[in-house]
């Protein structure tokens, strides 16, 4: 049987009149690394605000663990939300400190040794406030992670993070959730970034989840396409019109000299032996694909036209 640390049942938030999160229905497998994406504005954040109890529901249900969150609950969870605060006048390694007095599971070695595996333990008697932002959010992690949590929930934890400090933040989650179970729910707006990342992606609008899917059923919705490049687009228009194919529905022509199939891409092969056996010279076949960050225009702006 399937266990859920994350399950909600119609979550709504409303202030005043607006609807800022509507009837979320979400589950969040354990294991997991869960990317929730959407605009701004679409009730990401508000929605990790409530599982932490940061907000209070209008309505609906939450359940952590499979059971109603309490006291108990939360020192299971570690999370960033928005800007880590920290004492600005303190080091790294100090503010760690104070955080494990609070929760009474101070450890050095355990400070050491998170402060190495965020990539801060050269700038561990650095005061915060002389930190660049990307260090920061490393801290930021470093704070969530320090008491070896059940569940994290990140909000745009990658945020002003270089490529080879998004690369370790990605290898370190998904050590997290492969090695130690670890249920990560996370948001980003690096769209690429989630793809490589999530089992599975919740996508958000308007308060609302609009759909969900795990990489396999994502792979499976995304545009697919193949263009050829080919040295008479007269010839293999022809060709492909006699086969059965429609110019403007099954392919459209791509100037100066490609063709652009985007059905019926189980012929690719026999459309290029016709080519051939039609003395048209193919200089080039393509396959091409419509990443997360095209499937997400797509889905959230459908009439806004996105191929592969």
């Amino acid at each position: 049987m399937t266990e859920y640390v994350i399950e909600t049942k119609n979550l709504t938030k409303k202030y005043k009149d607006k609807k800022v999160v509507n009837n979320i229905s979400m589950k969040v497998e354990k294991g997991k690394i869960y990317g929730l994406i959407g605009k701004n504005g679409a009730g990401k954040t508000t929605t990790m605000r409530m599982l932490l109890n940061l907000a209070s529901k209008t309505s609906g249900e939450i359940l952590l663990f499979s059971d109603k969150p309490n006291k108990g609950t939360y020192r299971r969870i570690g999370s960033i939300i928005e800007t880590p605060g920290f004492y600005e006048n303190l080091t790294a390694e100090e503010n760690l400190k104070i955080l494990s007095l609070i929760r009474e599971d101070y450890s050095k070695e355990n400070i050491d040794n998170i402060l190495k595996t965020v990539s801060l333990d050269d700038a561990k008697d650095k005061k915060f406030k002389d930190y660049s932002l990307g260090m920061k959010q490393r801290l930021g992690l470093a704070s969530a992670i320090i008491h070896k949590p059940d569940l994290l929930i990140l909000d745009e934890p990658i945020n002003g993070l270089d490529p080879i400090g998004i690369k370790e933040i990605r290898q370190l989650l998904k050590k997290l959730s492969k090695e130690k179970g670890t249920t990560i729910l996370i948001s980003s707006h690096i769209l690429s970034e989630m793809e490589n990342l999530a089992d599975v992606i919740g996508v958000m609008d308007n308060g609302q989840l609009i759909t969900e899917l795990t990489k396999e059923e994502l792979y499976n919705q995304l545009n697919k396409s193949v263009d050829f490049e080919v040295s008479n687009l007269n010839k293999s228009t022809l060709i492909l019109e006699k086969i059965g194919l429609t110019n403007g529905i099954d392919f459209k022509i791509k100037q100066p000299n490609t063709i652009h199939l985007y059905s019926n891409l189980d012929l690719r092969d026999k459309i290029n032996e016709l080519f051939v056996k039609n003395g048209i010279k193919v200089q080039k076949i393509k396959l091409c694909e419509e990443n997360l960050e095209e499937y997400f225009t797509r889905t959230i702006n459908p009439k806004i036209e996105v191929t592969a």
